[in-house]
């Protein structure tokens, strides 16, 4: 007997709704280092085979993971983080889940007043026992990215984020190295 995942909930197991009503939190101290390095789009903060997941690419790995943020750096000169709040836990996830509501703002040229793009996500961070990112999944307008869990479409399109992500590792070049 299988079973079916409800493809209505993201990676908070809420609907999108219900996530975005999540409460604001204050950051714990262990969190500290893991904020700054989201904002400020550092990498020390992944574990060796962390996983980025978002609705563009699946990377596998810290060099992969580093090389999805380089290649959309190419792509948008400056993006911004005009909204930025750490979320309260539901029951249903561990302590060692941090959830993230954020709108980030792309610009194409760094000197414009107004930008290209903004997208609104929820960011959902799973940390290992030193307190390293081992799961990264970013779901926009906190709407839950397909996998291959949910049917024949997820999984062409699961296929299709790894191959964007290689792609993407190749182009990039697998970013600034020493930015560990």
């Amino acid at each position: 007997m299988s079973s079916k995942v409800d493809s209505s909930l993201n990676s908070a197991g809420l609907k999108p709704e219900q996530s975005r009503s999540l409460g604001e939190r204050k950051i714990q101290q262990h969190e500290g280092p893991i904020i700054t390095a989201i904002k400020e789009t550092t990498f020390n903060i992944y574990a060796r085979e962390a996983v980025f997941h978002d609705p563009v690419g699946i990377a596998k790995g810290i060099d992969s993971v580093r090389s999805q943020f380089m290649g959309l750096a190419k792509i948008f000169s400056r993006a911004d983080i005009p909204k930025f709040r750490i979320l309260e836990n539901p029951s249903n996830l561990p302590r060692n889940t941090i959830l993230i509501d954020q709108d980030v703002a792309y610009f194409r040229d760094a000197k414009s007043s107004s930008p290209t793009k903004v997208v609104n996500s929820l960011l959902t961070l799973k940390l290992d026992d030193a307190n390293k990112v081992i799961s990264h999944n970013e779901e926009w307008n906190h709407q839950k990215t397909t996998t291959s869990e949910d049917g024949f479409l997820g999984m062409i399109n699961e296929q299709r984020k790894k191959l964007t992500a290689g792609l993407t590792d190749l182009f990039a070049d697998g970013g600034d190295k020493s930015k560990n």
